[in-house]
């Protein structure tokens, strides 16, 4: 009864929210967070702490269908005509925030040495769910959305490197040990190429086997096992669950039927799904995270939006990228959520209080800045950008 209610709950003040917010012109996505705060343990207090926990595995659900989304979206016609350009645009705005906020860390903030590289490994995580929304709710098209789809796609994979070398070296240098290039380097990597392979495996498996479906029913039903498939398999093995469904979606969309027919059948599931999951995000956030970050926060959003829009403007600059992208991409990669929140946590075990706990809620705290302003960013970028019919 009361996980009915609390359905109930998400599903209409999400509706409700998107609406009212819709008329001053909000992503949608803007207004499921915000009504998320508001109905969660924040504010009114009609989903309780537990009630956000005991729904957790709806979350899991909805970030599997929206990496599988990402995945199918990546046309690897038009990557292979981009080349390595798509590499060096993300390994660049990725390692852009990773070194801004690490110096800004280390010398405007003074945290340890340790701490400062962890934080900033940290950075250079990016969200792909509220960009991603953004872009379907107003069928963006152009440039910018063709570079910015496989960016966000990669973007997982040199996260877990960053982090991984990162918390080596922290973890290293608190404990006086050695620097390990198997925890630094072979296991970040080895985690990569897991998640690459299953994927790549869940998707020819699905491409033999959709050849006997009869009919929608089984087509949608068999999506929807593989997907569940695929992300029990990664999350069993520690693996990347979105970089593994991207890989599913990325060969099935490429190698699979050109109908795309289990697209369609799966977009008529994911609305409602979509709304629970942004709304539960919000309700996660915890506004006392805010207070709780200082100066010290601010300084790492404000300094990871730079790395981000400097490395991303610098690199497609420099491959020949078309001005509009060139502009915006960088606006669009500033949401940040779960990746970066599982990673702090495990800083916070590797990195000694005070400090372990003060990265933890900075990331925290930073998230909730992020994930409002994220969506509007990446509204007004592909606007700007001309991907939004203004009509």
């Amino acid at each position: 009864m009361e996980t009915l209610f609390y359905l109930a709950i998400l599903l209409l003040s999400g509706y409700f929210f998107a609406r009212i917010l819709g008329l001053l012109k909000f992503p949608d996505v803007t207004g499921y967070l915000i009504a998320g705060i508001i109905v969660g343990p924040s504010v009114f207090h009609l989903i309780s702490d537990e009630g956000v926990s005991s729904l957790g595995i709806l979350s899991t659900i909805a970030l599997s269908f929206i990496a599988f989304s990402v995945g199918s979206e990546m046309n690897l016609k038009k990557i292979k005509q981009m080349g390595s350009k798509i590499f060096i645009v993300t390994f660049s705005e990725a390692l852009g925030a990773v070194l801004i906020v690490t110096l800004t860390m280390l010398f405007v903030f003074h945290l340890n040495l340790p701490s400062a590289i962890i934080l900033g490994s940290i950075a250079s995580a990016t969200a792909p769910a509220a960009t991603l929304m953004v872009i379907k709710q107003y069928q963006a098209k152009g440039d910018l959305v063709d570079v910015l789809i496989p960016v966000v796609a990669l973007d997982d994979a040199v996260c877990i490197m960053a982090f991984g070398i990162a918390s080596s070296i922290g973890s290293a240098m608190i404990s006086g040990a050695d620097l390990s290039i198997n925890t630094m380097l072979f296991q970040p990597l080895l985690e990569i190429v897991l998640a690459i392979v299953v994927g790549a495996v869940g998707g020819v498996l699905y491409i033999v086997l959709s050849r006997t479906f009869r009919n929608d029913g089984e087509n949608l039903s068999f999506t929807l096992a593989t997907i569940f498939v695929i992300t029990a398999i990664a999350l069993k093995f520690n693996l990347s669950s979105l970089l593994t469904l991207m890989m599913t979606g990325l060969v099935i969309s490429n190698f699979g039927p050109k109908n795309r027919r289990y697209l369609s059948l799966i977009n008529t599931l994911t609305p409602p799904l979509f709304i629970i999951f942004f709304v539960l995000s919000g309700a996660d956030l915890k506004l006392s995270d805010l207070s709780a970050v200082g100066i010290i926060g601010i300084g790492y959003v404000v300094a990871r939006v730079i790395g981000k829009f400097g490395g991303a403007f610098i690199s497609t600059k420099a491959v020949g990228f078309p001005q509009s992208v060139q502009n915006n991409l960088g606006l669009t990669l500033v949401p940040q959520a779960g990746v970066a929140i599982g990673l702090s946590l495990i800083a916070s075990q590797i990195v000694p209080d005070p400090f372990g706990s003060q990265i933890r809620t900075i990331v925290l705290g930073a998230t909730i800045i992020y994930e409002l302003i994220g969506p509007l960013l990446a509204k007004f970028a592909l606007t700007k950008a001309g991907c939004i019919n203004k009509n």
